[in-house]
């Protein structure tokens, strides 16, 4: 949304992969080579009249004097202006709000804090003032610069800048508003409480809410495109909800690849290390996988994952190179399973954890359909396993407990090597997803071990 910047004044833009994980500290470290003597800013700042100087001469954070609770962070001072302290959760007092100003000596310690934090990451989930806060005796000297009330503003919400500008109470020109208006027929006025979702590896989501209630609005993640076929993906959520699987879908534009689901409040996901957990995932995949839903798509791991693989060589024609031997393991067990028999079925193909919920009435819900289809059962059962992490010994008695009277060693195996194959897609697509600017984490290494773990069946 800010690239049209780049055009109209020439701004630089240094990309952090890793904001989800790192926040904005890592962004900060990313931008060291043209930090000093910097204004440092966010986003969501507006200035009623411009703070900026030529020239600065010392490292300050600009706030107000408010006196009633805000989610900001208070300052205590001292004599000079110098910021001695800093917390949370006060009722009135001096806030840091707006920009500030780091000198170059001031960029070097904290960015020498940022490095040495790093590899432990203790703070990794926290802003930049919280690295400043717990350091603020070894960081040269960081003062607080008061401005006069009401001259600098931040919209952490929409709803913060609707009482800021009334103009946008009737009409916020958000192509993402005017999505929510054609499905719920309201006005502009009647979408509030807008809440971000971190969670999720391929989209981007948030909570909104009309009427009293509450829902979730999904916005696909840059170069999903490629690789999910969205009117494929409604037409499954559509038959879950039918099923009783999902009842949360609402709408989904298989276009543009927008969807707007019920939220749900009050819910825990399943644990890997509970079997009685793992029992009720078992419970709705059997019933999902016994449906007589029928369509003519579905995740062909094996197949997919040379597709995504071509995609790959395209931009980098060596970047499979240290996993040929890996690959030539998961094509020879993948050929071994074509005449087990096991036929195919409407499977979720993304099973990991946080697509449960268990509801405290003992309700339990499967979401996000994006890789849904008619598929090898395998490819549900293997992945919780991969997710799990599980051992050998934890993954039989999981494949056991969903064969049940139909176990046999043949098919124990064969869902064994399709724990190695959805692992190893897996392990494909987030190589892809980073290509295009993705930070998938540990999740990355996760799925190529258990690729590499399970593909060494006999």
């Amino acid at each position: 949304m800010y690239y049209y910047l780049k055009e109209k004044y020439g701004i630089k833009f240094i990309l952090n992969p890793s904001f989800q994980i790192k926040n904005n500290i890592e962004s900060i470290r990313l931008a060291k080579d043209i930090l000093g003597d910097s204004y440092v800013c966010s986003c969501d700042d507006y200035f009623v009249v411009n703070p900026f100087n030529a020239t600065e001469d010392h490292s300050f954070y600009a706030g107000l004097q408010v006196g009633y609770k805000t989610n900001e962070m208070y300052v205590d001072l001292g004599a000079d202006g110098r910021i001695l302290g800093m917390e949370k959760g006060r009722s009135s007092g001096r806030i840091l709000l707006g920009h500030s100003f780091w000198t170059k000596d001031f960029c070097t310690k904290f960015l020498e804090l940022a490095e040495a934090d790093r590899s432990p990451g203790k703070y990794n989930s926290y802003f930049w003032e919280w690295l400043v806060k717990d350091n603020l005796q070894i960081l040269p000297p960081f003062y607080f610069k008061e401005y006069p009330f009401g001259s600098i503003h931040e919209f952490d919400f929409f709803e913060e800048l609707r009482d800021f500008d009334k103009s946008y109470v009737f009409n916020s020109n958000s192509k993402i508003i005017s999505n929510i208006k054609s499905v719920f027929y309201c006005a502009d006025e009647d979408i509030v409480a807008f809440r971000c979702i971190n969670e999720g590896l391929t989209n981007t989501s948030f909570i909104f809410r009309i009427g009293g209630e509450d829902y979730i609005y999904r916005h696909p993640g840059e170069g999903t495109e490629k690789i999910i076929n969205r009117r494929n993906e409604r037409t499954s959520l559509e038959h879950a909800k039918a099923l009783g699987i999902d009842p949360t879908y609402i709408f989904m534009d298989v276009n543009e690849g927008w969807k707007i689901s019920k939220y749900v409040p009050a819910f825990r996901e399943p644990e890997y290390s509970s079997f009685e957990d793992s029992k009720r995932v078992i419970k709705v995949m059997r019933q999902l996988h016994s449906s007589p839903v029928k369509v003519d798509y579905g995740l062909l791991p094996w197949e997919d994952a040379r597709d995504i693989e071509f995609l790959l060589k395209t931009k980098d024609p060596s970047c499979f190179e240290p996993y040929e031997e890996l690959k030539d393991r998961i094509g020879r067990l993948y050929e071994s399973t074509l005449g087990d028999g096991v036929q195919k079925c409407f499977c979720h193909g993304d099973t990991y954890r946080h697509n449960w919920m268990f509801e405290p009435t003992g309700n339990v819900i499967l979401i996000d359909w994006e890789y849904s289809g008619e598929s090898d059962p395998g490819i549900d059962v293997g992945y919780y396993i991969v997710d799990a992490m599980y051992s050998y010994d934890d993954a039989r008695a999981f494949i056991r407990e969903y064969l049940q009277d139909n176990w046999t060693a043949q098919l124990e195996r064969h869902y064994l090597i399709y724990t190695a194959l959805i692992a190893y897609y897996w392990f494909v697509w987030a190589m892809y997803r980073e290509s295009c600017g993705a930070n998938m984490g540990e999740s990355l290494n996760n799925w190529l071990d258990m690729a590499r773990l399970y593909s060494l069946l006999g």
